[in-house]
């Protein structure tokens, strides 16, 4: 299986964290938007789209990327992301870009998401919020949910990868980050 990870992470670099781990579980490389020609991903069997959460929405440099990815019929497609803020900031942002995905044929078969440290805008005045985040916990949370939707994409034969259903508390389970989001 070939994987490839598209990742913005800004700031302090918490989405590259996340990024690299899933990255290291799928022996995927991991590149920003603008490194790689949105057509290109067609020549690989799993695409991971991941950002920050920003004003409730993923980074506006992989929405572009997202907009300008090409039909395709079924891809396997991942979603994750870091937030400051609580989960509640990163469920709309899965729904929206997911249904810009579906509409291009892709299919979303796992999402994962953790806290990160955020110390912009307001939340300087009280030294961050999110301290030391993401932490070796949600890393390793990250390389389980990759190596989930990776054995779960070969047991399936390289198809479609069955999604789980949603659970709270189960962080890495490839359909429900059961975890906050964080930028």
């Amino acid at each position: 299986m070939t994987a490839l990870v598209v990742c913005v992470s800004i700031s302090e670099g918490n989405t590259r964290q996340v990024a690299e781990a899933i990255g290291e579980a799928l022996d995927a490389e991991v590149v920003e938007p603008e490194d790689v020609a949105p057509n290109d991903v067609v020549s690989y069997d799993l695409l991971g789209l991941g950002s920050g959460i920003y004003g409730m929405m993923f980074h506006a440099r992989l929405w572009r990327f997202a907009r300008s990815l090409p039909k395709v019929q079924s891809l396997p497609v991942f979603l994750f992301a870091t937030s400051g803020g609580p989960d509640l900031l990163w469920r709309p942002a899965v729904v929206v870009l997911s249904r810009l995905l579906r509409s291009k044929g892709y299919h979303v078969v796992g999402t994962y998401s953790c806290p990160g440290f955020d110390n912009l805008g307001p939340f300087q005045l009280v030294g961050g919020l999110n301290k030391d985040r993401p932490n070796d916990a949600d890393l390793a949370a990250a390389k389980a949910f990759a190596s989930r939707l990776q054995s779960e994409r070969n047991r399936a034969g390289g198809n479609k990868v069955r999604t789980a259903s949603k659970s709270k508390g189960a962080a890495a389970r490839p359909s429900s980050s059961g975890q906050r989001a964080a930028s």
